[in-house]
């Protein structure tokens, strides 16, 4: 696989057999989620991403991408899962045969009745009411409660739709899963039921994920893909096998190298001293090539993986509250997410929101940030606010713009070295400033959106699941930075450690509105909000 210029991996050869549960790992960048969609049939997603060689699949295949904006959007949640086995449109059909067979006499309702009884074993065949239980009971598990079920599409946050998305593929009885990063938007309750349906699948899986947890819990094999060396390394063994193997394995390729180096160092000495002689110049010549075939012959070793610089920007300055929410109400139709809310964010100040999933979280930040407008009540500017929005479904970041286009339009003023010296410390280096959005993996995704922040000034930041897609090394420095951040946050995350770093000084509670000061009791809600 190559994007641009960039060789991902070369000559990789792997197989899924029934049985088989592998977790794909590597470094953000190095090709995961390209590799998951070649997997899934997906093929190249743009003409900068180029894959060459063989992929058979046989049996069904259930593949959750990171992003999951298909179906269609006035379509509910419910029929939405039911439609990967064609069980919502047969329910349909049927319902129509129904009304036809009363309304209608003679031939007409004879074809009728026999529409209806072909459509009532097409029903059986596909599970029946038992599977629109199943269904249901499959989304209860991801924390999808029934009345969410009933919504619309449009309706739901980032994070519901996802989780109408891994529902749809478990319910499919597919085979085959393909599962890139599935616990991402998950509360910790959905993630153990997550894991043991992993550890009871019968078919074979390959799931993308940072969660070492979940990986030492449910895979039996290891598939590293590794960004230095352009290579899919497969270890056939459990996650803590497979992290002693593979440190075994670079200290095998350190002492090869070191060997080698120091035999084709006396080599090429000798032929600088065979040089010299007219007669021995042929010799001198092979020994050279034979010290440079020792050296070609190595495995690369492996260097530490790269980081993003990160550091959000220094706060423009602002007066003493530049936000304020007042009365704020949101409903989707007939759903009230939450109203009569109001929050003061002070210059320099930290709020963490919680509430479970469904609560309005991600609603309340696009509502602050401008994206959404409230049905009451409103958000008030103050002297000198410039808000930074983090959007968990990178929503802010353009698909069909290049890497380097996206951050001129987070800061206009940024002149082209600036803009690729700040993409640089992002890891965007050379051609992969210039090749478009819409290929990046999610974690790339996240560090551009980040970058985007950084060049932005804001004195406000709503981060809506900032840590999601990263690896744990990238993580770290996104907390870090976090922890150093002069400006006030507006935080909704399940991750703990976030919180930590964020160090709040409030809590905002969804979807009553109810703030109280922070206590490390809350600590307890974090996971499963």
């Amino acid at each position: 696989m190559r994007i641009g210029t960039r060789e991902l991996v070369v000559d990789a050869g792997f197989r899924v057999g029934k049985g088989m549960r592998v977790g794909l790992v590597g470094r953000n960048g190095a090709g995961k989620t390209t590799l998951m969609r070649l997997m899934a049939g997906e093929g190249a997603t743009s003409d900068v991403v180029e894959a060459t060689g063989t992929l058979n699949r046989r049996g069904t295949v259930g593949y959750l991408p990171q992003d999951t904006q298909e179906g269609d959007l006035d379509q509910t949640a419910r029929d939405r899962i039911l439609s990967v086995r064609g069980i919502a449109e047969t329910i349909r059909r049927i319902r129509k045969a129904e009304r036809e067979m009363a309304e209608s006499e003679g031939t007409r309702q004879v074809r009728a009745m026999e529409r209806y009884v072909r459509l009532d074993q097409e029903f059986t065949n596909a599970g029946g009411w038992a599977a629109n239980a199943e269904a249901a009971q499959t989304a209860a598990a991801l924390g999808l409660p029934e009345r969410v079920l009933d919504q619309p599409l449009h309706t739901l946050s980032g994070g519901q739709r996802r989780r109408v998305e891994l529902a749809r593929i478990l319910f499919s009885r597919a085979e085959n899963l393909l599962l890139d990063e599935p616990t991402n938007h998950l509360d910790h309750d959905s993630i153990l039921w997550l894991r043991d349906y992993l550890r009871s699948f019968a078919g074979g899986f390959v799931v993308v994920s940072h969660s070492t947890e979940l990986l030492d819990q449910t895979v039996n094999a290891v598939w590293h893909l590794d960004a230095n060396r352009a290579a899919l390394d497969v270890y056939n063994m459990p996650w803590a096998e497979y992290l002693k193997q593979r440190e075994a394995d670079e200290k095998r390729r350190r002492r090869e190298r070191m060997n080698a180096e120091r035999k084709a160092g006396a080599l090429m000495g000798q032929a600088d001293k065979m040089r010299a002689k007219a007669t021995k110049a042929a010799a001198a010549q092979n020994m050279e090539r034979r010290a440079q075939r020792l050296l070609a012959g190595l495995e690369a070793e492996r260097k530490a993986d790269k980081v993003a610089n990160l550091r959000f920007p220094d706060p423009a300055p602002c007066g003493r509250t530049p936000l304020t929410a007042v009365g704020l109400s949101k409903s989707y139709g007939s759903l009230e997410v939450f109203s009569g809310l109001d929050l003061a964010v002070d210059r320099g100040s930290r709020v963490v929101v919680l509430g479970l999933n469904g609560a309005g979280k991600t609603t309340l930040l696009r509502l602050l940030a401008g994206v959404e407008e409230a049905d009451t009540g409103g958000v008030v500017p103050g002297h000198g606010l410039k808000i930074g929005y983090y959007a968990q479904e990178h929503e802010t970041i353009d698909p069909d713009e290049t890497v380097v286009g996206n951050l001129w339009r987070a800061a206009p003023e940024l002149d082209d070295t600036r803009a690729r010296s700040v993409l640089g410390s992002f890891l965007f280096s050379g051609a992969d400033a210039d090749k478009p959005a819409g290929v990046l993996s999610g974690g790339e995704k996240t560090r551009l959106a980040l970058a985007m922040l950084v060049v932005s000034a804001a004195n406000v930041l709503l981060l809506d699941e900032p840590t999601n897609n990263l690896d744990p090394a990238s993580r770290e420095e996104i907390l870090a930075a976090l922890g150093k951040y002069e400006g006030a946050v507006v935080l909704v995350t399940h991750d703990e450690g976030a919180v930590e770093a964020l160090r709040p000084e409030r809590v905002l509670l969804l979807p009553d509105g109810d703030e109280d000061l922070w206590s490390d009791d809350y600590f307890d809600l974090v996971a499963l909000a």
